[in-house]
């Protein structure tokens, strides 16, 4: 009987164990993780070359229209649609 009563309050201390030294061991490695896989090259900040492929005008003027795209407009007035058709 008392080795049973000495199972029994074992199982249940058990419950009582800390896991979360563990756990506080791992906060955040998912999102570290995540981030890491997001990055192309690493070690693109050392790069002294500049970016090749388009000239800076052009640049410019794609920059510029990009912006004037979300310009707003003005509405146009609605157009008047008479319909002098026969009906049956």
């Amino acid at each position: 009987m008392r080795f049973t009563a000495l199972v029994l309050l074992g199982a249940c201390l058990q419950g009582c164990a800390q896991t979360t030294p563990h756990w506080d061991q791992q906060f955040g490695s998912a999102t570290r993780n995540n981030l890491a896989a997001q990055v192309l090259d690493p070690r693109v900040s050392a790069n002294q070359n500049p970016a090749v492929g388009i000239d800076g005008r052009a640049a410019k003027g794609a920059h510029d229209r990009y912006q004037r795209s979300y310009e707003q407009r003005e509405p146009q007035a609605p157009t008047l649609v008479i319909n002098a058709g026969s009906s049956r």
